[in-house]
């Protein structure tokens, strides 16, 4: 089982730790904090399943929820909302807007895994519509379940710290990862990594994947931010 999980959290450090989790269920992962960019990605990548925090910024968890139902790309997308409020009348709310599950804060990373397990067999994800893990964007594919990857249909061998870096830019295209962002991404796979070793894994990634590493047309560097993956999904 792979499915494509949007995290919609405003607390930085829940939705790492989410994505960590889901990561290493062999799931993919997309995070983002507020209303509107979760209702933007709902409609652009039509997830699996989408983790649904109620105290989202702009748009709140609830009007998220009712949105996505209405006129989202795909109505049935099951939901799993969070929320640190516990009062019967709000998870009764969620539960009619259309919420498949609910889960209160605090909670353990185990159960709430156990959680979209369960919802996504309910929905019929599980193995369903996404039978392929693989991501692909600019050219590149990413296999988390055979921890394989492909540019332009050859084989590229990765090290653990770089397939993690582009499983999480495959799966984001055009979105740009601070240095910080890409050393949490290979937490577990290279511990000793600083963000500055997060440029090393870039320049040999670079050396894998473009024709001419010294002017990259796939991994961009973004001056005074970070590097981001271009060249659009497929």
């Amino acid at each position: 089982m792979c499915a494509h999980v949007l995290v919609a959290e405003d607390d930085t450090m829940q939705a790492e730790l989410i994505r960590r989790s889901l990561l290493a269920e062999g799931h993919t992962a997309t995070v983002v904090h507020d209303g509107p960019a979760a209702l933007e990605a709902a409609r652009r990548l039509r997830p699996d399943l989408v983790v649904l925090d109620l105290m989202l910024p702009v748009i709140d968890g609830f009007g998220v929820c009712r949105v996505l139902r209405r006129d989202a790309g795909d109505p049935d997308i099951p939901v799993l909302m969070l929320t640190a409020r516990s009062a019967e009348d709000d998870v009764l709310l969620g539960l009619e807007l259309g919420a498949d599950d609910y889960m209160t804060k605090p909670y353990s990373p185990r159960e709430l895994m156990a959680r979209i397990r369960t919802v996504l067999r309910r929905g019929g994800r599980a193995d369903g519509r996404r039978e392929d893990p693989v991501v692909r964007a600019a050219g590149i594919s990413v296999d988390p379940v055979r921890h394989e990857v492909r540019c332009d249909g050859a084989p590229v061998e990765c090290t653990p710290a770089e397939f993690q870096i582009l499983l999480a830019m495959t799966a984001e295209p055009e979105r740009v990862f601070s240095r910080r962002q890409l050393l949490e991404c290979t937490r577990g796979a290279d511990r000793a990594s600083t963000e500055r070793a997060v440029d090393v894994h870039i320049m040999n990634l670079r050396r894998k994947t473009e024709a001419d590493p010294r002017r990259p047309v796939r991994l961009l560097t973004v001056f005074g931010v970070g590097y981001k993956l271009s060249g659009g999904r497929g």
